[in-house]
């Protein structure tokens, strides 16, 4: 299953670096979202190193999710593809 990291988790005045949103493809609704809670996300670095994280919770009412990598994600990572395994 793929989706694409659409922000960093955060307001106008706090960017939290290791969250991300992610919206998956085939994933349109909050309860659809709450299935893949504790899913392991790979996004792959250009370099071809693999940075994991895990999906914490679902975020809004669209099928959103939230995911904590084990460090922060370049402003690169923007609009690129990751895999949910």
């Amino acid at each position: 299953m793929e989706g694409v990291i659409i922000n960093f988790r955060g307001s106008h005045k706090t960017q939290y670096d290791n969250q991300m949103i992610i919206k998956i493809e085939s994933i349109n609704s909050k309860e659809e979202a709450q299935k893949l809670v504790q899913k392991k996300v790979v996004w792959i670095t250009s370099s071809g190193k693999e940075i994991t994280g895990v999906i914490k919770k679902e975020h809004g009412n669209k099928g959103a999710v939230r995911a904590t990598f084990e460090k922060g994600l370049p402003g690169q990572s923007l609009g690129t593809k990751v895999k949910v395994v």
